[in-house]
């Protein structure tokens, strides 16, 4: 089954790219770019990676971006992420960025998506690997600087698919976003938000998400388990669950296997991602690996989990087409 993981083409759908930034580089980037660190060595940064809830690993996550300055260091946190998908033979990426979290430095927008599309390309050409990008709104800044970066991100249109919401989630319900997500919905790009694992008033942000922003797919979203006519909604609207077993564990203390088995169970489109893996320590495939060894998953359900990530990916059909035929050849 280890082999069969590893070598199976996959779709990855939530993995931030300010996420997968590896100690190493971190160090690395911080001395090219003159900046202090508060830690003396990768192994020290790794040792404060010691989360036990959404805050505590926001915290980390923000001052580690801070290392980022030039348009090389945006190329090169993309590309490493995407030399690393390749080792998982993963195909196909939807990735998100966090613009608020650069433009708050005084980085530009355009020295920020000018990086990660060069290793969009780059790694189209060289790795096979093809991406489509997301922004997020980061939900505890205002909705008026998320509208800011909305207009910002419309000169680069083409070179995004779809916007998203991350960050605290406390006192930040959808709701706060309305109106950015519904100008968002008419100038084309596809709609997601994170809802994450416990927060509170969690399984009515779910439902703030169906009912007020009418989100395209739902990003972790376990929560939504507690309400059956919940379930019931996003199975009759072919919603995609972004899943991220690891990162799960660090709040929850599991992967959350049974919950994944219980929306499988409950013809739910749920798949497997990696959050943040340059900080859980652990990449797509690994989450597939500590899936199986937590619960046990059969070949299909493993098939079934990535099936539904390439079948709630915002491609195209004839493209989605492709790679679940390929995927179907894959497992004969």
């Amino acid at each position: 089954m280890q082999d069969f993981i590893r070598e199976m083409p996959k779709a990855e759908l939530h993995v931030h790219l300010e996420g997968t930034l590896e100690p190493e580089h971190i160090f690395a980037l911080a001395e090219r770019n003159q900046i202090d660190l508060e830690y003396k060595t990768p192994e020290e940064v790794i040792d404060a990676y010691n989360f036990h809830d959404l805050p505590s690993f926001l915290a980390i996550y923000y001052a580690a971006m801070g290392v980022l300055q030039t348009e090389e260091d945006f190329f090169e946190l993309t590309y490493h992420y995407f030399l690393r998908a390749h080792q998982d033979n993963i195909v196909y990426v939807e990735p998100f960025f966090d613009p608020q979290g650069h433009t708050s430095r005084g980085v530009s927008f355009e020295t920020v998506i000018n990086g990660i599309h060069r290793a969009q390309v780059a790694a189209r050409e060289k790795l096979g690997i093809e991406s489509n990008l997301i922004m997020c709104f980061l939900r505890d800044a205002s909705a008026e600087s998320a509208m800011q970066h909305l207009h910002m991100s419309l000169a680069y249109r083409d070179w995004i698919i779809g916007v998203g919401l991350d960050s605290d989630e406390k006192d930040n319900p959808p709701s706060k976003f309305r109106e950015v997500f519904a100008l968002a919905r008419q100038e084309g790009y596809k709609l997601t938000m994170h809802c994450d694992v416990n927060q509170v008033d969690i399984v009515d942000h779910i439902w703030q998400c169906l009912d007020d922003i009418e989100v395209d797919r739902i990003d972790h979203g376990i929560n939504s388990l507690e309400d059956e006519k919940l379930c019931q909604e996003i199975a009759t609207r072919g919603l995609g669950l972004t899943v991220c077993p690891v990162s799960n564990r660090f709040v929850v203390q599991s992967l959350t296997s049974q919950e994944i088995k219980a929306m499988l169970a409950r013809r739910m489109k749920v798949s497997i991602h990696s959050d943040d893996p340059g900080y859980f320590r652990a990449y797509l495939t690994d989450n597939y690996l500590a899936l199986i060894e937590e619960a046990e998953f059969s070949r299909a359900e493993i098939m079934q989990l990535n099936r539904h990530a390439f079948e709630t990916s915002w491609l195209e059909d004839e493209q989605k087409q492709s790679y679940l035929e390929r995927l179907q050849r894959y497992s004969s």
